[in-house]
């Protein structure tokens, strides 16, 4: 029907010629939860306008409403427990609320799309990427399978991925992250909406992934004349993206203004919080601390440390390929020092803190304040396991949800004979007050507790047992900017007050600037820069590390952005035939420790 669909009273509407003013326009919308006490209102009382080819981005913390609100103009609050109790939401002149499921349909995923948080979750784990998207596409073109595979074909390309062919015949688990985030894209575009909503959608991306996935948005949205609502509480994000900008907090309307005006001239406190709270890029030069890692005590030594994962594949399973985690690293962590591992997923950096805590297999050295724990002479004795603790990415996940949240920060010292149980329950108090708690809620279970309260309850259990050293595993980069802020506040002060070191890993370049001592660079299992802050965000050398720092969103709309090049060819991997050694970096200190690997020493 050339690009034509057939309305719910069988008018023929063109895509092109729907809208004379706003494509969506949401009037006094409210939502509510049914509770044993009645109605608890959830949004209260929205309006905002979306233009055609306009991008307004809708910005707070967890819990504000930008979530719900998107699910409501798709008609996906879950009945009948979460419901729309007031106004309106009109898609041209259509009015959402109003129409039946079977209404919906027709309109969800092929006039407005939806791009969800996590890809792995939005797509079906046993059907091909192919199938997937041809079934997307028949739901609403009265074409073939052949012919949708066709355009499915051309969405993938559109999107950039590598190798589309061979994507088709893939399952979502042979993808990475970034590359599901592309199919689920290319699902969205397939149809050419009118309307498509990104929540979240690089919340979990690799900063260089990041910058990748923003940019294709921007190019297909220009290409395609689609109007984007995009979901976020990064305001770097929203720098870059944005039109306009629709503040909100607890369910309420804060304020909306041009992304130029609101970043300059925020008229809302709440809003002025907001872009306090986010960590900028600088030169490294800013960081100050009152305490000064003691260089002559080191708790933590690596050296030449060595993780390979072997592949099998055939009828007899034999040994294939081998995967290259971590190649010939080496590092150091004096105590009171905050150490930053950066770089994309898969450049082994969870391996490394995995390895450190005894988890995985190594070859090589690692002492652990003065303990080696290297095979065959070495092993992780039980004062070893007290002197290094660990803090997990996903706090929800790491905290028993049927054990009070006393009981899980107890649980190390009962494990270990620490104290007597007056002692320990005292203990326990003294932590959650440490932590920004309270001591009256140790009785609570993990899901009373916000994202962050259950992010410093993971870190008081990591202290109970007095560590010399904590790994903290993206720890922060599920964390709303200012729960964020706080969190990292915590742990200069835990350094300063105890002594203790941080293994910090994270993608995030700006929250490890505002953290870090020194920080070391990965990429593909080996380390290709180090040196403390201001060398390497003021004075980068590597190419990579410069890739890293210039793929950051900068939360300022008036700083123009730096071009990023695009990916071509191949994903490179850190996965190799069984017979294909790797070639280990040379670094080279160029001076006061700033290590780099010659270019061509790294292939």
């Amino acid at each position: 029907m050339n690009g034509e669909k057939t309305n719910l009273f069988g008018a023929l509407v063109p895509k092109s010629a729907t809208f004379t003013g706003p494509v969506l326009r949401v009037d006094g919308l409210s939502i509510s939860v049914n509770t044993e006490s009645g109605l608890k209102p959830l949004v209260h009382e929205l309006s905002f306008d979306l233009h055609r080819g306009e991008t307004l981005a809708i910005a707070g913390e967890s819990g504000s409403g930008k979530s719900l609100t998107s699910l409501a103009i798709m008609g996906l609050l879950p009945p009948p427990a979460v419901r729309v109790t007031g106004g309106s939401i009109h898609f041209g002149e259509l009015e959402l609320t109003a129409l039946g499921e079977y209404a919906l349909r027709q309109i969800r995923g092929n006039r407005i799309a939806m791009i969800f948080q996590e890809p792995m979750t939005s797509l079906n784990p046993v059907m091909k990427i192919g199938t997937q998207l041809s079934e997307a596409i028949c739901a609403h073109e009265a074409i073939s399978f052949k012919e949708a595979r066709v355009r499915a074909l051309e969405a993938l390309k559109s999107v950039r991925l590598s190798e589309p062919e061979k994507r088709l015949n893939q399952f979502p688990h042979e993808l990475s992250g970034g590359m599901r985030q592309r199919v689920m894209i290319a699902m969205a575009i397939a149809l050419k909406p009118d309307i498509l909503i990104a929540d979240e959608p690089t919340t979990a991306l690799d900063v260089t992934v990041q910058r990748e996935v923003l940019d294709l948005l921007r190019d297909l949205q220009h290409e395609m004349g689609t109007a984007l609502i995009l979901i976020t509480h990064d305001m770097g994000v929203v720098a870059e993206m944005a039109d306009r900008v629709l503040v909100m907090k607890g369910g309420h309307f804060v304020e909306e203004n041009d992304v130029v005006s609101l970043f300059a001239n925020p008229q809302q406190a709440y809003t002025s919080d907001l872009l306090e709270a986010v960590p900028s890029l600088g030169d490294g030069s800013g960081i100050a601390r009152a305490y000064k890692p003691d260089d002559d005590t080191l708790v933590a030594e690596l050296e030449k440390v060595v993780v390979h994962f072997d592949v099998r594949s055939g009828v007899l399973g034999r040994v294939t390929h081998r995967v290259h985690a971590v190649e010939n690293v080496s590092l150091s962590i004096r105590k009171g020092e905050i150490f930053s591992l950066v770089g994309e997923s898969g450049c082994g950096k969870s391996t490394i803190a995995k390895s450190m805590v005894g988890l995985v297999k190594h070859s090589g050295r690692i002492r652990i304040n003065g303990h080696d724990i290297s095979a065959p002479h070495g092993k992780m004795t039980n004062q070893v396991r007290r002197d290094v603790q660990m803090v997990f990415q996903d706090p929800m996940a790491s905290l028993d949800p049927r054990m009070r949240v006393g009981e899980l920060v107890r649980e190390p010292l009962v494990i270990h004979g620490v104290g007597n149980p007056s002692e320990q329950k005292k203990q326990v108090g003294y932590l959650f007050e440490r932590v920004g708690l309270s001591r009256d809620q140790v009785e609570r279970y993990p899901h009373e507790f916000s994202g962050g309260q259950r992010q410093r309850i993971c870190i008081a259990r990591a202290l109970a047992l007095n560590p010399k050293l904590i790994i903290a595993d993206e720890s922060v980069s599920a964390l709303d900017v200012t729960v964020q802020a706080k969190v990292l506040e915590l742990l200069k002060e835990l350094v300063s007050e105890l002594g203790v070191s941080f293994l910090f890993i994270s993608h995030d370049m700006a929250v490890v600037e505002n953290i870090s001592d020194r920080v070391g660079v990965m990429y593909l299992g080996q380390i290709v820069e180090m040196g403390n802050c201001e060398q390497i965000f003021g004075s980068p050398r590597h190419s990579y590390t410069k890739k890293l720092i210039s793929a950051v969103p900068t939360p300022d709309p008036s700083r123009e952005r730096q071009s990023l090049a695009r990916l071509v060819g191949d994903i490179p991997s850190a996965v190799r035939p069984i017979n294909e050694t790797v070639p280990h970096v040379v670094l080279n200190n160029i001076g006061n420790g700033h290590m780099i690997a010659t270019e061509d020493s790294f292939t």
